[in-house]
């Protein structure tokens, strides 16, 4: 499979994400600036869909079954304790929260937050976009050992 193929897929991966996708492409050689672009690309592409639609998806897990709304319950507040910050800083609260390159935060986290928070896509979209991007450059940064902050040196 092409590098950059997977290393969409893997940046399209909850929790993983991009923060897992650059690194081991670039460990394995490939060219940092088009694996950049397409974690990116990749770490973006469900947004859209959770925006849209992760609230019907909630509802129909806890209408389904027992296990079906604990999980959904976990996703939820998962969301609601990390939306403090996006709630009181808005647009960069919320690009802030999906940049931090840590576990816990990310596109898909950002994602959920603010649907529970019901911001629009159209607001919501370019914050997360901007989050993403920060992190793509902070985690290429660090991959390249350009940076050691996250490593922790």
């Amino acid at each position: 499979m092409n590098s950059l193929l997977a290393t969409a897929l893997i940046a399209m991966v909850p929790v993983i994400e991009l923060r897992g996708a650059i690194p081991v492409a670039v460990a394995g050689g490939a060219p940092v600036f088009p694996t950049v672009c397409a974690a990116m690309f990749g770490n973006l592409l469900p947004v859209p869909f959770i925006l849209l639609f992760i609230r019907r998806i909630l509802r129909w897990l806890k209408e389904r079954s027992v296990h079906g709304r604990l999980l959904a319950v976990w996703i939820e507040n998962r969301a609601v304790k990390r939306a403090p910050a996006v709630r009181r800083y808005a647009f960069w609260g919320l690009a802030l929260f999906v940049a931090i390159p840590l576990p816990g935060t990310g596109a898909w986290t950002g994602a959920l937050i603010a649907a529970m928070l019901d911001i629009r896509l159209k607001r919501a979209f370019p914050a997360i976009a901007l989050g993403v991007f920060i992190a793509g450059i902070l985690v290429a940064l660090a991959s390249k050992g350009t940076i050691t902050v996250l490593a922790g040196g």
